[in-house]
């Protein structure tokens, strides 16, 4: 059973929160200790219901309210946890694709670990918000194969029947070899079409496979024969297919290694997993790095911002 680190709080009471953010906030001054102890400690459908209690009860609207309290990225962290899942991962799509540039990795990260279902609520909700199809936008952001990759994922063709077929692994792990390794130059489209298609359970049998028909790891064929945005794609959904937990694990890791850190991803898959798997992905993180999720964030971030991640970790 997956193992999130932020559970729905059992004595929630949603006038009694509302009231108290409200009077965190008025007057001169403001009680941040206060808003990170009730926003950290429960779950986004209670935080929901603070917000109608809010907006119904004192007729203000608390995300605005805190918007105009708080400031940098502890209020890009407390903005975050306020939206409902599917429209802060929305928010955060749009974000990579704004303005110069396309920070591809984030794309990867949000489209290449959801499944089915998750990618056709995502697809929804982002033309709500932006009045523009998703795929549209992606288009006109990638190009080339990385593009075609995405727009098959965002499509939901993805096989989640459950079922396990001996042959069609071996089938697969075949073709990979075939398109990759075993000629000149690389056929992309094989690899697009598998990743794409096939379960993560089935996934993982076709890279066990691959290794017995190539004597070498799927990972290190794609970097031998990829590049660029591809090759990251391709090598973020082998490592999710293979651990989700270590997938984010190494995401963290490697957000706040080297000088400075990378806040938008930091903040970006603590809200996100909070509520999932975020346990689990602690206990990986020490496995990987021999330090605790708790002590790195410590130590790359500062003031009210660090209080409220620490609180979403989980001090234990």
């Amino acid at each position: 059973m997956p193992n999130p680190t932020v559970r729905p709080y059992p004595q929630f009471k949603p006038a009694e929160d509302g009231d108290n953010l409200r009077a965190a906030m008025k007057g001169f001054g403001t009680d941040e200790q206060t808003i990170i102890d009730i926003l950290t400690a429960r779950s986004n459908s209670q935080r929901q219901q603070i917000v109608t209690y809010y907006t119904e009860a004192l007729e203000r609207d608390l995300i605005k309210d805190l918007k105009s309290e708080l400031g940098g990225k502890f209020e890009d962290l407390i903005v975050g946890l306020m939206m409902p899942p599917e429209q802060y991962l929305c928010k955060q799509l749009n974000k990579a694709m704004a303005g110069m540039g396309t920070d591809e990795s984030a794309l990867v990260e949000i489209l290449c670990t959801k499944n089915n279902e998750e990618i056709k609520r995502l697809v929804g909700v982002y033309e709500d918000m932006y009045e523009r199809p998703l795929a549209e936008h992606l288009c006109s952001e990638t190009g080339g194969h990385f593009r075609r990759l995405l727009t098959l994922i965002i499509t939901g063709v993805r096989d989640e029947t459950g079922l396990i077929e001996p042959e069609k692994v071996k089938q697969q792990a075949e073709e990979l070899y075939a398109a990759g390794e075993a000629k000149l130059g690389t056929d992309e489209k094989v690899f697009n079409r598998i990743m794409a298609h096939s379960s993560f359970e089935h996934l993982k049998l076709v890279f066990e496979e691959y290794k017995k028909i190539s004597g070498q790891t799927i990972e290190q064929a794609v970097k031998h024969e990829m590049g660029g945005e591809l090759k990251d794609a391709m090598m973020a959904l082998i490592e999710y297919t293979q651990s989700p937990q270590a997938f984010f694990a190494k995401r963290l890791h490697a957000a706040m290694k080297g000088l400075g850190t990378n806040d938008t991803t930091l903040i970006r898959i603590i809200v996100s997993r909070s509520e999932i798997d975020l346990g689990d992905i602690k206990n990986e993180f020490e496995r990987l790095f021999d330090r605790t999720l708790l002590s790195a964030v410590k130590s790359e971030t500062s003031g009210d911002y660090k209080k409220a991640l620490c609180a979403l970790i989980g001090n234990a």
